[in-house]
């Protein structure tokens, strides 16, 4: 048995979206909530996670991304607004909200499911929703003190970003936090 390595597929964010995702949690850092936050520089808009796969499979993944964004022209987004999954009486994610070109995210997206399906990933069964982790809420939580919270975060806004490329990472997990390296980098040309 080959070596494994942990993959996704995501659109990498500028540092203005970052620094505006940092800034939202540590507002909601104040509020001492129960929440794993996930490091700012770590934060992605992920398309498709491919889990361990086999490290001699990542050419072949690779060669299907580069393919699936031929065609797929560069689009716009914007980070807005905030919530939660899958929803406030079971919260276990918190997010950040993307909006602008969400039909060109959703066509991008199914081109990638469909090139990936043709060698062997299976199609996700949930539907594809475009959000950006921030945190994960792990055992209990003060569910009225995190919809204020939320509520307040949901003025979250950014400029907007030109999305132009999609990154196949490697995820490698650590005490302190997924450490991504990316292993190729697809340019849409449209």
């Amino acid at each position: 048995m080959g070596d494994k390595i942990r993959a996704f597929i995501a659109i990498d964010l500028p540092d203005h979206v970052l620094h505006g995702i940092g800034s939202v949690q540590s507002g909601l850092k104040r509020r001492d909530l129960n929440i794993k936050w996930v490091r700012k520089e770590s934060v992605h808009l992920t398309l498709k996670f491919l889990g361990d796969v086999p490290a001699e499979r990542i050419e072949a993944i690779g060669a299907a991304l580069k393919e699936a964004v031929k065609g797929a022209g560069p689009f716009v987004l914007e980070g807005k607004g905030m919530g939660v999954f899958p929803d406030f009486r079971r919260p276990r994610v918190v997010w950040a909200g993307v909006s602008g070109q969400l039909d060109a995210v959703q066509r991008l997206y199914e081109r990638i499911e469909q090139a990936l399906e043709g060698i062997g990933f299976p199609k996700e069964k949930r539907p594809f929703r475009a959000h950006l982790t921030i945190g994960r809420i792990k055992g209990r939580i003060n569910k009225p003190a995190l919809r204020a919270a939320i509520e307040e975060g949901e003025g979250f806004a950014t400029d907007p970003f030109d999305v132009a490329r999609v990154i196949l990472y490697q995820s490698t997990l650590r005490p302190q936090g997924a450490v991504y390296t990316k292993l190729v980098e697809a340019e849409m040309r449209g």
